[in-house]
């Protein structure tokens, strides 16, 4: 398992080591003991999949403490970008935004820690996305940023306007106005 550092702290791209041979391909998608052997200790709780059509753009989602939530994100078929926001105010990268190519074939996992807000867009016909959760759901927690705010400046590679977004994430606010306590 190879853990790579992204220019915002705490945010790690996780490739795992895959085994092929003819009868296809084998891999750790999660290890406890490695993860902790990387300094990475994490008690995950819950685990939460989606399966989206192409279009599909969900987020940008977020839970304040004390149920704010650490999420591994991996694609299990299709292609996805992955979006994330960092929303830690006394960060020296709040507001700054990473994306990735997750897909079932590059097998690449995010680690997504508390204090980032997270959605995704599917570039594929169809993704099934699964990511785990360090903290159990809590509506009342939950908050999120409009995946079209213009101080983000955020290519979620479709067309927005025949993008296929919830009414709630619809009426979420720019980053300005939202509400982390983070």
């Amino acid at each position: 398992m190879k853990i790579i550092e992204t220019f915002l702290k705490d945010l790690l791209i996780i490739e795992p080591t895959i085994f092929k041979d003819q009868r296809g391909y084998f891999f750790e998608s999660y290890s406890k003991i490695k993860f902790k052997d990387s300094g990475i200790e994490i008690d995950f709780v819950q685990d939460n999949q989606s399966f989206s059509r192409y279009g599909t753009l969900r987020g940008l989602h977020y839970q304040n403490p004390p149920f704010a939530q650490t999420k591994l994100v991996r694609v299990l078929e299709g292609e996805i970008i992955d979006v994330v926001v960092d929303l830690r105010k006394k960060s020296l990268t709040y507001g700054k935004v990473f994306t990735i190519l997750l897909s079932e074939e590059n097998k690449k996992q995010l680690l997504v820690p508390q204090g980032f807000a997270h959605g995704f867009s599917v570039i594929s016909e169809t993704a099934s996305v699964m990511y785990k959760c360090d903290q159990f759901y809590n509506k009342e927690s939950e908050g999120g940023i409009k995946f079209n705010d213009p101080s983000l400046h955020i290519d979620w590679r479709i067309d927005l306007k025949d993008a296929i977004i919830s009414e709630k994430d619809q009426s979420l606010p720019f980053i300005e106005s939202c509400n982390s306590l983070f």
